[in-house]
């Protein structure tokens, strides 16, 4: 008996230090669940707030060009919207990490408090520095603290579904991109209160959007220990070709979301039309961003991401002899669809190489600080161009060249990924 106990206990020993030499299990993932939708709602609010309003930007610029800064040229009043981009992306870099060690909420709450003053603010700002600081610098930065923990938090809760997790959170931001230029057209020009009360009727919505995010956004994993940057991960090949592959991607995706309005209204087209363009070319972008969740499982997230970037530059080079009402409307549905595929789908790459979930945050967050530059510098270059050759042909070619190189870059990185995992990657 007593020689059956000891082989009994030197037999679980021996399998007690096998499984504690055997390599960590893969992560598991809900999938789905009524925890995991309500974080996909979040994040929906939070995109319909942030890169939603961000992309009716076309409806500031067009206002400011011809009332409040008529002084002004393009590119000088593009960097506003520059610095916008350029926090959105750039605090990236301060939220991600914050999301993997605190968890989201420590970051959400407060900034989307400071990004609903920021909006109240821009409603009484008069002159182009007050502009700069309200809405370029604090709604920016603010913009940015929000939207990364949402991103982030996602990744926690699926894999498999992820892109479709994905495309609907990031449908918002087309939704936003519909409503908010309507809203801001219609109040501002076709009734009497103006553009400060256009402004903050918007700000009441945001604030009732942050709410719902605040209250839904939630981590289903303990915080990680460590370092703050995970700089390591640029060791990866796969993953720093990537980055820079959507750096020039980023680089010319926002030019028609802030020129396409006034490029309309030089080819003749009313006003009111004109500043619709923005919303039916985010109507197309709904359609890309849901749609790809459900085509990316059997065509791959990688292989979609580098197809849709291709399009969007080839898109933007038949841009140049686009000048019908008709033509410029078709022309916004279809970059619509493959802009709005590479912004829903650019997250789940990088999550992708991640090697585990709660190191999420950082990943794409350092990805974000990088492609901030990206969003600074890429409109005010293509305005300066306009501005310069009083035309809008030599900014468009940029806007091309720049997606089509980084669509480039990015099948790189897709080809390193795809090493042993086959096509469908």
């Amino acid at each position: 008996m007593t020689a059956v106990n000891v082989a009994n206990e030197q037999g679980e020993t021996a399998r007690s230090k096998e499984s504690e030499s055997a390599p960590a299990s893969a992560p598991e993932y809900p999938e789905g669940g009524g925890r995991a939708w309500l974080v996909v709602l979040g994040c929906f609010c939070v995109m319909f707030y942030t890169f939603g309003y961000l992309n009716a930007f076309g409806v500031y610029e067009t206002y400011y060009l011809r009332e409040t800064l008529h002084e002004y040229t393009p590119s000088t009043i593009s960097w506003i919207g520059s610095l916008q981009v350029f926090f959105q992306f750039a605090a990236g870099i301060i939220a991600g990490p914050l999301t993997d060690l605190w968890g989201p909420r420590v970051v959400l709450w407060p900034f989307s408090i400071i990004y609903v003053a920021a909006v109240m603010l821009t409603s009484i700002c008069k002159k182009y520095w007050h502009f700069i600081l309200a809405q370029g610098v604090l709604g920016g930065l603010a913009n940015g603290l929000a939207y990364a923990p949402a991103v982030a938090v996602i990744g926690q809760y699926f894999h498999k579904r992820r892109p479709l997790a994905m495309g609907i959170a990031s449908s918002g931001s087309s939704l936003g991109g519909v409503i908010f230029p309507v809203m801001l057209d219609r109040i501002i020009y076709h009734t009497s209160l103006g553009f400060g009360w256009a402004v903050r009727i918007v700000g009441f919505l945001v604030l009732a959007l942050c709410l719902t995010a605040c209250l839904t956004v939630k981590a289903r994993l303990p915080p990680r220990k460590g370092r703050y940057l995970l700089v390591h991960a640029f060791k990866h090949p796969v993953y720093t070709v990537q980055v820079v592959g959507m750096f020039f991607v980023w680089w010319g995706l926002f030019v028609p979301f802030f020129f396409l309005p006034a490029y309309s209204e030089a080819q003749g087209m009313g006003l009111d039309l004109a500043i619709y363009t923005l919303a039916i070319l985010n109507s197309g972008s709904l359609v890309g961003r849901v749609s790809s969740g459900f085509i990316a499982p059997y065509v791959g997230r990688f292989n979609l991401l580098v197809g849709a970037c291709f399009a969007s530059g080839i898109l933007v080079f038949c841009w140049l002899r686009i000048v019908s009402t008709a033509a410029i409307c078709v022309f916004a549905v279809l970059y619509g669809i493959s802009s709005g595929v590479v912004v829903a789908l650019f997250t789940t790459t990088v999550a992708e190489v991640c090697p585990h979930p709660t190191e999420i945050g950082s990943y794409v967050g350092m990805a974000l600080g990088v492609y901030g530059v990206a969003g600074l510098t890429g409109t005010p270059i293509t305005g300066a161009m306009i501005a310069r050759y009083k035309s809008y042909d030599q900014a468009i070619i940029f806007s091309g060249a720049v997606l089509v190189g980084g669509a480039f870059l990015t099948l790189c990185a897709r080809c390193l990924f795809a090493k042993n995992r086959g096509w469908r990657v």
